[in-house]
């Protein structure tokens, strides 16, 4: 088992990663506020892993109550969020219930968003179970749900006591879903960490074929590089760089996710064919080459990911950029490339080149 520690002071948490971790009761125990656990999953990871988590809790005198959503993206929505509510009311959960996510992103986003506001505020786990969450949605606090104008636009800052990833749980995850994480984990290695860029490169054949220590050792760094950035700003308030930067092809990508309707993208795809267009936009600002571009290409088509865009059009791709949250005094911030490893926040790039930016990715 590895583990990390995200710093933020009386709030900070770990992070453990390895096989074999759900049954482990007693990693979990000492983070419960009382012996008492919301168990929130969906329909797809509950028939998998509910039972085994638990009976574990059970064992060691934890009273479960499961509270089991839909699956995807289609989901994340105020009437999901009322089922928690409403099943945590039904059973009477108090404020010393802590309610553990077990599922990927969007089971964590909505499980965390609820703790943040049930009772205005209850503990909060996470056992995130693709490798997408694994290495980022279930880092750092981040919670919420979508708005049929934008993606996580309703939501809260609440940090989980303790991050749970147990790597055998990607032994079930589909092929779709193990690409659609990989764009998280090549995103670590184009904002900050060149050397773990090399890494990917060289071993992403293997990641694909679901090697299990390759796969710790990924998640490990990802997880790593995270923490870093969310001790450094975990409120995402530094004017210049700081947590921002993890929101690498965000920005467009959103856009697609929104544009094309919730769940019709996988998040981590349309990550991917965002970040080709910001790699494309800091080529056409003189910051990359057309080599840099290439390279990146080939690494998420490797990954099996797209590494072209929806056909949106540019001008519904600006529109809908108009409402991300990066917008400030009405002045869009991108996440660009200085060079690959070192990302920068910019808001002086011309509608038109990024409009043309745009264009050339969904042609291509």
């Amino acid at each position: 088992m590895r583990r990390l520690n995200v710093a933020l002071a009386d709030r900070s948490y770990p992070i453990l990663i390895g096989g074999g971790l759900l049954s482990r009761a007693d990693l979990i125990l000492p983070f419960l506020r009382t012996k008492r656990a919301a168990l929130v999953s969906n329909v797809t990871v509950a028939p998998l892993y509910l039972d085994v988590l638990a009976r574990g809790l059970e064992k060691v005198g934890v009273g479960v109550t499961p509270i089991i959503l839909a699956d995807g993206e289609a989901h994340k929505n105020w009437e999901s969020l009322n089922l928690i509510y409403d099943a945590l009311l039904a059973t009477r959960c108090d404020r010393g219930t802590t309610i553990v996510a077990l599922g990927g992103g969007v089971i964590g986003d909505l499980a965390g968003f609820a703790a943040a506001t049930y009772q205005r505020g209850v503990p909060f786990i996470q056992i995130p179970t693709t490798l997408l969450s694994q290495v980022d949605s279930s880092v750092g606090g981040k919670t919420g749900i979508n708005h049929p104008r934008g993606k996580n636009m309703v939501g809260a800052f609440w940090q989980p006591k303790l991050v749970l990833a147990d790597t055998d749980t990607l032994r079930t995850l589909p092929d779709r879903e193990l690409s659609a994480g990989m764009a998280e984990v090549i995103k670590y290695g184009l904002i900050r960490d060149l050397p773990f860029l090399d890494w990917l490169e060289t071993n992403m054949d293997g990641l694909m074929a679901r090697d299990g220590a390759l796969l710790a050792h990924a998640i490990e760094t990802s997880c790593a590089n995270k923490a870093q950035v969310v001790a450094a700003d975990e409120y995402e308030t530094a004017k210049e760089g700081g947590r921002a930067l993890l929101n690498l092809g965000h920005t467009f990508g959103h856009a697609i996710e929104t544009g094309m309707g919730y769940g019709e993208w996988l998040h981590g795809e349309a990550v991917a064919a965002g970040t080709i267009m910001a790699v494309e936009l800091s080529r056409r600002l003189g910051w990359l080459t057309a080599a840099d571009v290439a390279r990146v290409r080939a690494l998420f088509a490797r990954a099996g990911l797209p590494v072209r865009g929806a056909e949106l059009g540019a001008a519904r791709y600006l529109e809908l950029m108009s409402h991300d949250k990066k917008v400030i005094a009405g002045s869009l911030r991108l996440v660009l490339l200085k060079a690959l490893g070192e990302a920068v926040t910019y808001a002086d790039v011309p509608q038109e080149d990024i409009a043309a930016a745009i264009e050339s990715c969904c042609r291509e």
